[in-house]
C-alpha cells in the first residue's frame, strides 16, 4: 500500500468519522439515562422490584409460533412499505396556539393520535405521552402515517405532563427538550423515568416520580399511579430498568383513567374499586398479537377492561399513527367498535385527532370513510 493511497484512506476514515461521531451522541442522548444507584437503592425496597429489574403483575409470555399476521417480518416491520398502513389521508382538526382559551373548569380532551392527549380538567390542563416525530431512537424508523394535529411550539399552557413508561411512542426526546423551560409545567413519571429526563435538561425540581398505588394531590386534583402488566426500556440490555403505570385522575367532580399499554389482569379491577367510576376513560387498543398475548389487550378484552374500571365513556388509544403490530391499521377500532355495538353498554367516542370532545359528545367513525389526498 503506497504512503499516498494510505493518506487518502485514513483522511477518508477521519471524515467519515465526524458525523458518524455526532450521530452517535446524538443517538445515546436520545436513548436516555439509567437510574443512579442511589434511586436503585431505593427502588430495591419496592415489593414490585428484584435483581434489578421492575416486575410486571403478570408475565409476558412469548410465542413465536403463534404470532400472526402478513407483512415484513422482524426489524424489516420498520423499514418497507405494506399494506397495514392508510391507503387515505386520515383527517384531523388541525391546532394551534388559538385553538387553546383557559381550561375549562369540566372535562374536556383532545387524542392527539396513538396514546397522545390533551386533558383539561377541572381548570388544570394535562399533556399525557407526547409524541409528535417518529416512535423510535432514529430517524426514518417507526414512521408516522399522518403527522400531528399540533406542533410542539403551538402547545398551550401546560399545568402537568403525564408519561406512562419510557417506550419511544409514549416519550419523546425532542418534546421534553421542548418543553423543559416552560416553569409552569410540572411533569409526572413513573420511578426511574426521571434520570431520562434530568439528563435532557428538565429540572429535577419539576419532575415527581410515582410508583403503584402512589398518588400527588394537588388542591382538588388527585393523580394516582396503578399496575399495568406490560415492560419498559429504550434499547438492548435496559429492559425493565424503569417502571411503567396507568393514571387515574380525580377531581371534585370528574374521574378519569389512562391505562398506558397493559394486558389484560384482574388489576382493572383493583383500579376501578380504589378510585371509579370514571367519566373518562382512554385505554389501549392496539399491538395485540397471539403470539405476545400480555403485551397489549385484545379487542374483547377492552371491553372487559371499561367495565372492569366502572368507565362511563371511552376514548380508544394506541392506535392510528403508528404500524407496531401485525394487523391492518384499522382492525382494531373496527372490532372494538363491533364489540360495543353488540355489548350495548359501552359509550365508544371516536374523534378524530385533535377534535374537541367531553363524556357528552357524539362522534362519527371517520375511519371508515374513505378519503383521498388532494
Amino acid at each position: 500500500m503506497s504512503k499516498e493511497f494510505l493518506k487518502i484512506f485514513l483522511k477518508a476514515l477521519l471524515i467519515l468519522a465526524i458525523p458518524l461521531t455526532i450521530a452517535g451522541c446524538h443517538l445515546m442522548q436520545v436513548i436516555g439515562k439509567l437510574p443512579d444507584a442511589a434511586e436503585v437503592a431505593a427502588y430495591e425496597k419496592l415489593p414490585y422490584y428484584k435483581d434489578g429489574q421492575f416486575q410486571s403483575p403478570e408475565p409476558l409470555p412469548h410465542y413465536p409460533d403463534r404470532v400472526t399476521g402478513g407483512g415484513p417480518s422482524g426489524w424489516s416491520h420498520f423499514f418497507l412499505p405494506n399494506s397495514h398502513v392508510p391507503g387515505f389521508t386520515l383527517p384531523q382538526v388541525a391546532l394551534d396556539k388559538a385553538s387553546f382559551a383557559a381550561p375549562s373548569d369540566a372535562l374536556v380532551a383532545r387524542w392527539l393520535g396513538h396514546s397522545s392527549l390533551i386533558i383539561e380538567l377541572e381548570g388544570k390542563r394535562l399533556l399525557v405521552d407526547p409524541v409528535f416525530g417518529n416512535a423510535a431512537p432514529l430517524p426514518g424508523v417507526v414512521r408516522r402515517f399522518v403527522d400531528a394535529p399540533i406542533k410542539r411550539a403551538d402547545l398551550p399552557p401546560l399545568d402537568y405532563v403525564l408519561i406512562t413508561h419510557d417506550h419511544y411512542d409514549h416519550l419523546e426526546y425532542a418534546t421534553m427538550r421542548a418543553l423543559r423551560n416552560r416553569e409552569e409545567t410540572r411533569f409526572i413519571v413513573p420511578y426511574g423515568v426521571a434520570a431520562h429526563l434530568k439528563k435532557w435538561g428538565v429540572p429535577a425540581e419539576r419532575i415527581r416520580e410515582v410508583g403503584w398505588g402512589e398518588s400527588i394531590t394537588e388542591g382538588a386534583l388527585t393523580i394516582a399511579a396503578e399496575r399495568t402488566i406490560h415492560y419498559s426500556g429504550r434499547t438492548f440490555g435496559r429492559r425493565n430498568t424503569t417502571l411503567w403505570t396507568s393514571y387515574a385522575l380525580k377531581g371534585e367532580r370528574f374521574r378519569i383513567f389512562i391505562s398506558g399499554d397493559s394486558g389484560y389482569g384482574e388489576h382493572f379491577k383493583d383500579i376501578g374499586a380504589a378510585h371509579g367510576p370514571f367519566d373518562l376513560a382512554f385505554i389501549e387498543i392496539d399491538g395485540w398479537n397471539p403470539g405476545w398475548p400480555k403485551t397489549h389487550m385484545f379487542p374483547q378484552e377492552v371491553i372487559q377492561s371499561y367495565h372492569d374500571i366502572g368507565a362511563r365513556a371511552m376514548i380508544p388509544v394506541h392506535w392510528g399513527v403508528f404500524d407496531l403490530a401485525r394487523h391492518p391499521w384499522d382492525e382494531s377500532i373496527k372490532l372494538v367498535r363491533d364489540l360495543a355495538r353488540e355489548d350495548g353498554k359501552v359509550k365508544l367516542l371516536t374523534p378524530r385527532m385533535g377534535e374537541r370532545v367531553t363524556p357528552e359528545s357524539v362522534t362519527r367513525e371517520w375511519f371508515v370513510i374513505q378519503q383521498t389526498e388532494d
